[in-house]
């Protein structure tokens, strides 16, 4: 029988959605099976994982810190950021603890971002709270912006995507021609699984140490609590930009409609799918927890 064989059947049998799956498990290629052609899809939220991974490669050139003021590198919009913005840190932005609890999606075509961003109200102490919000993320490409003079993209393609041989990645701006960040990045499902693969292997890619180690390390185990939230898979706490799985030492990048790419420490694996699922799409994570992961060696 087939590593994918229950799998395959539950996704049919559930209609899951499911586009393709692929599975990595020490230094190799598995496992893989398209339920449709393989196109770049929309990572949708998984996007962010990426925007991350960039901060964590500024850091490692001491262009930033984790502990800097975001307002700081935004003196223009000292005038009307929200009494206390400036306490919000870029750590706060990669948590999802902005103090914001309320974001305007309706107002992000029409009004800048950053504006956007810094005037809306605190409602908590920054870093006390998790409150999942999509301009956190599209700050931290702005934060790129400024320390480098270069779009999350432009500063990503060789440090990241080049070294991991994704030619030509799309990757949605705003109306201001930002890098959008928390959205819009275009991949298969096999080059999705890349940015796990060098997660799991503590920022290595075909030997090459593309992510600080350490900063790896903190992006899944220095978690915010999201106990708030109203599913195990989301309930187990968020790190930098990663949420924390149920099953032991895994975590996973995951965007709307089923965009996943788990890492699986315990078994030296990664598993990746790229879906369609407006329905529910943790079912898919549930339908790899009780029907791949007991094929899967440790």
């Amino acid at each position: 029988m087939s590593l994918l064989t229950d799998f395959r059947i539950t996704v049919q049998e559930r209609n899951l959605g499911v586009y393709g799956i692929h599975v990595h498990q020490d230094g190799k290629t598995i496992a893989e099976h398209r339920f449709r052609s393989n196109d770049r899809e929309n990572l949708y939220s998984a996007s962010k994982t990426f925007a991350s991974v960039g901060i964590g490669i500024a850091e490692s050139e001491d262009l930033l810190k984790l502990t800097d003021s975001v307002l700081n590198y935004f003196p223009e919009y000292n005038e009307i950021a929200y009494p206390g913005s400036e306490k919000i840190t870029i750590k706060n932005l990669l948590q999802m603890s902005s103090g914001h609890l309320v974001q305007d999606l309706s107002k992000f075509n029409t009004q800048d971002r950053a504006e956007l961003f810094f005037s809306t109200k605190l409602e908590t102490v920054p870093g006390s709270t998790f409150s999942y919000e999509d301009l956190c993320t599209y700050m931290l490409g702005r934060i790129i912006e400024k320390v480098s003079g270069k779009s999350m993209l432009e500063y990503l393609k060789p440090r990241l995507f080049d070294k991991l041989e994704i030619i030509n990645p799309m990757w949605h701006t705003c109306q201001n021609g930002h890098t959008s960040c928390s959205g819009g990045l275009y991949l298969t499902t096999e080059e999705f699984s890349r940015i796990g693969i060098t997660l799991l292997q503590n920022g290595v890619y075909k030997e090459q140490q593309i992510v600080p180690a350490d900063y790896v390390y903190r992006m899944h185990t220095d978690l915010v609590n999201t106990l708030s939230k109203n599913d195990p898979e989301t309930r187990g706490g968020y790190g930098y930009q990663v949420w924390k799985c149920t099953p032991p030492n895994t975590y996973r990048a995951d965007g709307m409609y089923g965009q996943l790419c788990v890492v699986l420490k315990d078994y030296n694996a990664v598993v990746t799918v790229t879906a369609h699922n407006e329905i529910e799409h943790k079912e898919i994570l549930r339908s790899i927890w009780s029907d791949l992961l007991p094929n899967l060696s440790i």
